[in-house]
């Protein structure tokens, strides 16, 4: 019985993925997170104009006014996961004896 783990690759977002060893630089950390808080920001105030525009009656139905709003929660709540597991790495680290 073997597992074909290169299908599980796929699932990961591109904008998360490592960079390749040649344009990892200084700050490239800061920069995916900046990147991936960017990200959840537009998924929240896309939602937030779905919502605004279905209430004015000039949007699309409710079926995706409600997925637009779903969508961005989940970002918000993976992006908080992700936080919480580098604050925790961090403390892991800070915890560690020289």
């Amino acid at each position: 019985m073997s597992l074909n783990i290169e299908a599980i690759r796929t699932i990961v977002p591109p904008q998360l993925e490592t960079p390749s060893s040649a344009s990892a630089g200084k700050g490239e950390f800061q920069n995916v997170l900046s990147a991936a808080i960017d990200e959840v920001g537009k998924a929240q105030s896309g939602a937030a104009q779905a919502v605004q525009s279905f209430l004015k009656g000039e949007g699309d139905d409710l079926h995706s006014t409600i997925l637009a709003v779903q969508r961005a929660d989940l970002e918000f709540d993976m992006f908080m996961q992700v936080r919480n597991k580098v604050v925790s790495a961090y403390q892991e680290v800070m915890r560690l004896q020289m």
